[in-house]
């Protein structure tokens, strides 16, 4: 579990906050926390801070490593400065700075309902922790909630968009909460075919979603560590397959850990749309780099969503008539 400081007396449980998707203002941390972990691929040491932002900031990550005059290089957590999709995602500035593997910490954020925070870090990865968002999680209840005065705007799904093709899609369709479904189809026959369906408007991320984690298969570990890959990896940060079964002495944590983790992956990818998205998410086969190309194509079509507040969107519950209309995509 996170090594949590700076904690200043509030405790795990805060339930001040209305639901995450439901309420209409932003929402920020109440006090700064810290922790340090290693990085899944680089297997280097870091820091990371979660400080407090006032409205409107959006998620911020800020490496405090580089750039001159000791300020750090600041860069939004946005679609458009993703810059790498090889196994996890990765931003950067344009220049010399990047951050990988972001998508755990921001379904964290997405699944809390953080509209503002500064992310600072003194290396080029964010912590990989226990390979899920559970204890990102952890961290942002146990430094409290703030709701702030300022309107929580989201982007509203219009029309269908997709990317894609037969063996692999994406795609977004409308809807009238924030649901996501997946499916996944492997060879290897201790996975093999998972589907899994949840409307993150309910609150369902933490106990559904956030404790499933990253994984990958025995054989594929020497190669991804010469390709400089996985440095960091082991069984306490991930779950490594075998063509007989799991490594792991404890075994997976939900029967179908690894689409639950798919479903997280593409949570926090979506979140860089740079707020939430309303509408429903399906992903068939799909990974980091379509979730970014999903995203690419959304902004592209200006007739495919709308900006607009909490306040403006009617939340319903008819969610089996759009993961049906989801899944029929991939029919």
């Amino acid at each position: 579990m996170a090594n949590a400081t700076n904690i200043g007396g509030v405790t795990a449980a805060n339930s001040e906050i209305a639901p995450a998707s439901y309420r209409v203002n932003q929402k920020t941390i109440r006090n700064p926390i810290e922790c340090t972990g290693t990085g899944l691929h680089s297997g280097a040491r870091v820091s990371l801070s979660l400080r407090p932002a006032s409205p409107d900031t959006g998620i911020i990550f800020r490496r405090t490593d580089v750039g001159r005059n000791g300020k750090g290089v600041d860069i939004p957590a946005r679609w458009d400065n993703v810059t790498d999709t090889m196994l996890c995602t990765t931003l950067g500035d344009g220049n010399d700075a990047v951050i990988g593997t972001i998508e755990h910490l921001m379904a964290a954020l997405a699944g809390c309902g953080i509209d503002n925070i500064i992310i600072e870090l003194n290396g080029p990865e964010v912590p990989i922790m226990d390979g899920s968002s559970a204890d990102f999680v952890f961290l942002l209840e146990c430094a409290g909630f703030a709701e702030q005065s300022a309107s929580r705007r989201c982007l509203q799904i219009l029309k269908r968009v997709q990317v894609g093709d037969a063996d692999k899609s994406a795609t977004l369709t409308p809807g009238a909460g924030q649901t996501f479904s997946f499916e996944i189809d492997f060879a290897n026959t201790v996975i093999a075919r998972q589907e899994f369906y949840v409307d993150v408007s309910d609150e369902n991320f933490r106990s559904e979603v956030s404790r499933a984690r990253t994984f990958g298969f025995d054989h594929e570990v020497a190669k991804l560590r010469a390709m400089g890959l996985a440095r960091g990896g082991s069984l306490d940060n991930a779950v490594v397959v075998s063509k007989d079964g799991i490594l792991n002495e404890g075994g997976l944590r939900y029967d179908d850990e690894f689409v639950r983790h798919k479903v997280l992956d593409s949570i926090g990818d979506l979140y860089l749309a740079g707020c939430p998205v309303v509408g429903h998410s399906h992903g068939y086969k799909a990974g980091h780099a379509l979730t970014n190309e999903l995203l690419h194509a959304l902004m592209t079509d200006r007739s495919a969503w709308r900006m607009t507040t909490f306040e403006d969107i009617e939340f319903g519950h008819s969610a089996p008539a759009w993961l049906a209309d989801a899944v029929a995509i991939n029919a």
